[in-house]
């Protein structure tokens, strides 16, 4: 089979059950932009030097797929991830923040390559949960999927503080009364 079809010129695409919908959906929306934020992680996992979390990354994006392809089949009730991988992610938080020390305000994408492409990542993930959370006010969606992706920008929150500490790169804090430079 090829890469194309011309099935989907018309703006209609298949899932995975065989049905048919429209590629502006809630749910081809909800699966695109989990897919979308298993790239981010790919991207943000490529300038990450400490192989626990490039692990840690690696592992988020295998249960994205679970996630997406659970999204892409409306007749599956099978979960995509388990309460234990949220658990997974919530002790990796809790370590994360032990080594960043105290949370000293809203801390802008910032702190060096690596930090600042798991912020991006963070804000797709979010816009991600967001999505899903609209395909769940329509159809059923496993609870722990959105628990997952919830933990997850924590995660990439937690991730990019940590990286930004270890590579010695000072985060910016916002700053609601920053002047503008002179130039």
């Amino acid at each position: 089979m090829g890469i194309y079809t011309r099935r989907g010129d018309g703006g209609q695409t298949g899932l995975s059950d065989g049905s048919r919908t429209s590629k502006a959906s809630t749910r081809v929306e909800a699966y695109g932009t989990v897919d979308e934020a298993a790239a981010s992680i790919g991207l943000a996992r490529e300038a990450v030097t400490d192989p626990v979390l490039q692990a840690a990354l690696l592992f988020a994006q295998q249960r994205l797929f679970n996630i997406a392809s659970a999204l892409a089949n409306p007749s599956s009730d099978e979960p995509a991830v388990s309460e234990a991988d949220v658990a997974f992610l919530e002790a990796a938080i809790d370590q994360l923040s032990d080594a960043n020390g105290a949370w000293r305000g809203f801390v802008l994408a910032s702190g060096g390559e690596a930090a600042t492409r798991l912020h991006l990542a963070r804000t797709i993930t979010r816009r991600a949960e967001r999505r899903v959370d609209a395909l769940a006010s329509e159809a059923p969606v496993d609870a722990h999927s959105l628990a997952f992706l919830n933990r997850l920008s924590d995660l990439l929150f937690a991730a990019a503080r940590a990286t930004a500490t270890s590579d010695g790169i000072a985060e910016d804090l916002w700053d609601r009364h920053t002047e503008p430079p002179s130039f």
